[in-house]
């Protein structure tokens, strides 16, 4: 039941999350977006649950001192870039344009930050890492900033804090898979024969 809660509450969390990605995005791309079944419900919404349903429960077995199998939901922030690749003819457009360039650029941010804030493992290599999270969280952010010249200068400054913070508290949430478990002294067993 408590491996539910974590499940639930993380889903919840990652579908507020993609709701204000989607309107982080009507910013940058202005007139031109526009609120499909495919592209807004099952390339952002459905992934973004999914996601945050995962880190839940990579919380929950990070609590609970399980290990085996975890690495995996580290990379779960990827189902972005799937979901969104997946669509018939994206891929093409990808590697001919670069469009829809967030799709990778969001996900790799989320994992590189999460790792570098873990706290686990080696210290330089998680500074390298967070460097170049930083770099993708600074170029994601500063886009509405130059993307809609003809907004004004206050929306589109509201759109980079929001770009920014948004990959700064998924970047926290996507730190779960990668920190250590919790290990809890064992209840009840002593040394002690009387």
């Amino acid at each position: 039941m408590v491996v539910a809660r974590f499940v639930v509450v993380g889903g919840l969390a990652g579908l507020a999350w993609a709701a204000a990605l989607r309107a982080y995005m009507v910013v940058i791309a202005g007139w031109a977006s526009h609120f499909d079944w495919y592209g807004t419900y099952v390339a952002i919404l459905l992934p973004g649950a999914l996601v945050g349903g995962l880190l839940g429960w990579a919380e929950s077995r990070r609590r609970r001192g399980l290990t085996r199998g975890w690495g995996l939901l580290a990379v779960s922030p990827l189902l972005f870039a799937v979901f969104v690749l997946v669509q018939p003819g994206a891929l093409v457009t990808f590697v001919t344009t670069g469009l829809p360039g967030g799709a990778l650029g969001v996900p790799f941010a989320l994992i590189a930050l999460g790792f570098a804030l873990s706290g686990r493992g080696r210290r330089w290599p998680r500074v390298v890492v967070g460097v170049l999270g930083v770099l993708l969280v600074a170029v994601i952010g500063v886009a509405p900033l130059v993307a809609q010249p003809a907004i004004d200068l206050a929306e589109r400054l509201w759109a980079a804090i929001l770009g920014w913070s948004l990959l700064l508290v998924g970047g926290v949430a996507a730190s779960v898979p990668f920190r250590p478990v919790v290990v809890r002294a064992l209840q009840g067993t002593s040394t002690d024969s009387t």
